[in-house]
């Protein structure tokens, strides 16, 4: 039986899947750190671009800081950061001389291993990302391939594509990615041995969503298999659309045998500390699911999923989710089943969300979705419905957008911004609107604290600045005494 270690990914993709990215800030993910790096992790799914601009664009805060902080207290445990394809933060696809500045940028602020993903699985594409980032800098590289359902995506064309990595020498590493928990055991008894006979010994990860129940049990056919290092996360990050919890997961693959690698007792304090985070933000548990047949079909992942049931609620219209889930299943089968995999699931959702809660189907169509018909995010697994390919062609937008340069260059977003700016900053700006950056900069660096104890009181007080003037208020619990008195008397606390 093997000794097997654990990814933990209840920063970025637990967050993301559970919480709809937005529930944790620098000073929240800081005040852990010293703690996450004792608990022996073979690396920590800390970011994506995508996860970046969630820091710029609702907590003010810069995601390159967030990233130093981190390094600087987790040195021992690497921070990963997964991508997909030429592209940072925006839709937009970006020249390589940009990726280039991209990758060396993370790098030098604490990035030390990277998840290389296409959405189309273009092998090429994957293997000359790989070889920037060890010509700038040569942190770890592991290349996706991301599991879904399709006649096309058999156990032949994964290890078709896993071949091809296992002769470069640009990848370290390999994983199967399953973001929508459809991995059945069955399947992992086959998938798993076609991948790893072609791959030269490198290394095979993988990594399983808890969306219909499966990923635990995938998770001891994988370790029964000789994968030896699984991805987790801790807590209410675990579980639900999220991965299984770690706790559950050491559990079991002891019982079958196995040897897990971990400091329990900070794995314990990690866990309590995101418990007790949750409760003070209002925050949800993941939940273990149910077999749910529906998601073999629309192959919704937890992050996206989250997101788009936030963004009915906002609008008052979350009693529409279930036909967005139905109308996901449909855009998908008519944009010629594309893998459900970032950017295309956002694409999917946005068109199913505009189709249900709009007039008239495809009336309102994103500009992603556009890109996509025009092939600017490379080949669609199957063609496009031709009803809805002439509907999309004939929108007054895509003639606007076939006008547009077809990628961002490096050389071009150097032109529109000052020569004083920093690699990081510009950056940003490059991909992002500048009111957003603005705000992030004028916001200052982020707070390093966070103690969850204190949050009902910090709420309460926040609650009576708030209020219309008061001359005293008095709160009083147990040995705890605070006063708090009008602008010509001190506040007094004891």
């Amino acid at each position: 039986m093997a000794e097997i270690r654990l990814v933990d990914v209840s920063i970025r993709d637990g967050n993301q899947s559970l919480w709809s990215a937005t529930g944790l800030n620098t000073r929240q993910i800081l005040q852990i750190a010293p703690v996450v790096n004792r608990v022996g992790f073979q690396a920590l799914d800390f970011t994506s671009s995508t996860h970046m601009a969630v820091a710029v664009r609702y907590f003010r805060e810069d995601p390159w800081e967030r990233i130093r902080l981190m390094h600087a207290a987790c040195p021992d445990t690497p921070l990963q950061l997964i991508t997909t394809g030429f592209r940072f933060i925006s839709w937009e696809t970006v020249d390589s001389e940009f990726m280039r500045l991209v990758y060396r940028c993370l790098m030098r602020n604490g990035i030390g291993r990277f998840v290389l993903l296409d959405p189309m699985h273009d092998m090429d594409a994957l293997l000359a990302s790989a070889r920037i980032v060890k010509e700038e800098g040569g942190a770890e590289t592991m290349a996706a391939l991301t599991y879904t359902l399709s006649p096309v995506h058999d156990d032949a064309f994964y290890a078709a594509c896993a071949a091809r990595v296992a002769q470069s020498p640009d990848v370290d590493r390999v994983y199967i990615k399953d973001p929508s928990g459809l991995l059945t055991p069955e399947r992992a008894h086959t998938l798993i041995p076609a991948v790893r006979k072609v791959l030269r010994g490198k290394p095979l990860e993988i990594h399983s969503h808890c969306t219909i129940g499966l990923s635990q049990f995938n998770y001891m056919v994988a370790a029964e298999l000789g994968i030896d290092i699984l991805h987790t996360a801790v807590g209410p990050l675990g579980n639900g659309s999220s991965l299984p919890p770690a706790k559950e997961t050491i559990a079991n693959l002891r019982a079958h045998g196995h040897e897990v690698i971990v400091n329990e007792r900070a794995l314990r304090q990690m866990t309590d500390y995101f418990s007790a985070l949750a409760r003070a933000e209002g925050l949800p548990f993941g939940q273990p699911q149910q077999y749910d047949a529906s998601f073999l079909r629309h192959q919704v992942a937890g992050g996206v999923m989250t997101t788009t049931r936030r963004q009915l609620a906002e609008l008052g219209l979350e009693h529409k989710f279930e036909a967005v889930m139905a109308e996901v299943e449909r855009v998908r089968a008519e944009l010629g089943s594309p893998i459900m995999v970032t950017p295309f699931p956002q694409i999917v959702c946005t068109q199913a969300f505009f189709n249900v809660t709009g007039t008239e189907r495809y009336r309102n169509v994103p500009d992603q979705l556009i890109r996509y018909v025009l092939g600017r995010f490379g080949r669609p697994t199957a063609p496009v419905d031709p009803e809805v390919l002439d509907r999309i062609m004939s929108l007054p937008r895509t003639r606007e957008i076939q006008t547009e340069p077809e990628m961002l260059t490096l050389a071009d977003a150097r032109k529109r911004f000052p020569a004083t700016l920093t690699d990081e900053e510009f950056l940003l700006r490059a991909v992002m609107p500048q009111e957003q950056v603005d705000a992030m900069r004028a916001a200052g660096p982020s707070p390093r604290h966070y103690n969850p104890e204190l949050r009902p009181l910090l709420k309460l007080i926040e609650g009576i600045v708030n209020q219309p003037p008061t001359r005293e208020i008095n709160i009083e619990k147990e040995d705890f005494r605070l006063q708090l008195r009008g602008k010509e008397t001190a506040a007094q606390a004891g």
